[in-house]
Formats: C-alpha cells, sequence, structure tokens
C-alpha cells in the first residue's frame, strides 16, 4: 500500500478578508455606474480610474475594520517634489 506525503507547504493565511473583497466589487459597481467620487465625503470628481476605485474600496475597508494590509508609505522622490512647489 503506497504512503501518503505530507505537504510541507506552511498554512499562510489571506492577506485581504472577505469584507475586503466586497467593499472593492462595490466601489467597482459604482464606479461602472458613474457614482464613485474621489475625495473626502465624495466630493471630488467622478472615477474613472480601475485603479482609484480598487484604492477607494479598501480605504473603505479600512475604515470599517477590516483585514487589509497597511497602506504603503508614499517614495521619497514624490515628497521630495511636493516640498518644492
Amino acid at each position: 500500500m503506497p504512503t501518503k506525503k505530507k505537504s510541507t507547504r506552511k498554512s499562510t493565511s489571506r492577506r485581504y478578508g472577505k469584507s475586503a473583497g466586497k467593499r472593492v466589487e462595490s466601489a467597482m459597481r459604482r464606479r461602472k455606474k458613474g457614482t464613485l467620487r474621489s475625495g473626502k465625503g465624495g466630493r471630488g470628481g467622478k472615477v474613472k480610474s480601475r485603479k482609484q476605485a480598487i484604492a477607494i474600496g479598501l480605504s473603505e475597508a479600512r475604515e470599517k475594520g477590516a483585514k487589509v494590509p497597511r497602506k504603503r508609505a508614499a517614495k521619497r522622490g514624490t515628497k521630495r517634489s511636493a516640498r518644492k512647489k
């Protein structure tokens, strides 16, 4: 009788929770519909970019306490160029 090998793959936890995914899906639907807006309280312009819609969805999930990795820090060059202006 052949012996079964144990898988040596370590168990990895999900980076994003299910509720975070639902928030992103909702943001994508709102973008398609044309109701997703950027800025604090939706006072900005209409969101057209897919990436921006995803970022907004993750941001909303983060506010609600869903499992979402921390935001990456801005790159050094970006900060410098903003300071010069």
